[in-house]
């Protein structure tokens, strides 16, 4: 996929994740900015290293009943329950404007099984403008959002299927903190045929409302987001990439609670290539485009040629 730009590319900041293009290694993170057009006017996405739409699905889903989402101490809980517009119309109506996006594309795609994810990952494969699929094993909103996040047998059946699918999209798989052992998980998804891994998705988490005694999410439980979330996600980062990454040569998009500059730094020190920014997004929708020039400054004050030189440089001992 050929990039297009008005600016030229500032070579600190170009990144390659295993042949997908990023102008800068600073991405959307799926579920926060819709399908493109929403941010479309607040997000210059020439400047942006990556977009990231919301899940989509074979079918339409209205999602969960309400309250879908509640704010909680330095995060924040979602239960959307994967609402989208279905794959027919998704290719239909949204497809058209990504086609128009100055940047890289990536669908994150859900399912209730193999073939679902096999169906929707393939229909996109024919769209040039998706570069790549990222697959959301591990939404913890729905019914069976984790069956295959968390069973490394099923995982790895799962995104070799979906391997087989695709002939030109690369392949991301999302990974979920909640398990026991996320290297095992890594390593299935590598072993399917991940291209790229992305971690965390949110953890599983519940707030109540002491007044009627009920929980203030409609769903029950919802995910966490948020910087309540980012020494956790940070962990989860620096042991996939010590496990399982570094030695198979699969690059990590780091999430989970990215508020700043020097957040990114840390996951990038803790093994990861590139970086994603979600729920920072409701705060300010420009901050991806910020902390892309905050690396940029950081990998010149410390003599660097680029940012990729910041990957698994934690100094541990």
């Amino acid at each position: 996929m050929a990039l297009t730009a008005d600016a030229p590319d500032d070579p600190r900041l170009v990144t390659n994740l295993a042949g997908l293009p990023l102008r800068t290694p600073v991405l959307t993170a799926s579920g926060t900015c819709g399908y493109g057009p929403e941010y479309a006017g607040l997000l210059d996405y020439r400047r942006l290293g990556g977009f990231t739409t919301k899940s989509v699905t074979r079918q339409e889903r209205t999602g969960n009943p309400p309250e879908r989402i509640v704010e909680v101490r330095a995060g924040l809980l979602n239960a959307i329950g994967l609402a989208n517009v279905g794959l027919e119309r998704f290719l239909a109506e949204k497809v058209p404007f990504l086609r128009t996006m100055p940047t890289t594309v990536l669908v994150n795609v859900a399912g209730h099984s193999t073939d679902d994810y096999v169906a929707v990952a393939a229909a996109l494969d024919e769209h040039p403008c998706v570069a790549a699929i990222e697959l959301n094993v591990s939404c913890p909103n729905v019914a069976d959002g984790l069956m295959f996040g968390t069973d490394p047998v099923l995982l790895r059946q799962v995104v070799a299927e979906v391997r087989q699918a695709l002939r030109r999209a690369r392949l991301v798989v999302k990974l979920s903190p909640n398990v026991t052992n996320i290297a095992d998980l890594a390593r299935a998804a590598i072993d399917g045929g991940a291209e790229v891994l992305s971690l965390i998705n949110t953890y599983v988490g519940l707030s109540v409302d002491v007044r009627t005694w009920c929980p203030h999410l409609g769903n029950v439980t919802g995910g966490l987001s948020g910087p309540a979330i980012k020494p956790l996600a940070l962990y989860n980062v620096h042991r996939v990439y010590r496990e399982v990454a570094r030695d198979a040569r699969v690059p990590i998009i780091g999430m989970g609670g990215i508020q700043n500059t020097n957040d990114a730094i840390e996951f990038f020190l803790a093994g990861a290539s590139a970086v994603a920014v979600g729920t920072a997004l409701f705060v300010d929708p420009t901050l991806p485009v910020k902390i892309a020039a905050g690396l940029a400054e950081y990998v010149t004050a410390r003599g660097l040629d680029n940012v990729a030189a910041l990957t698994g440089q934690l100094r541990t001992g």
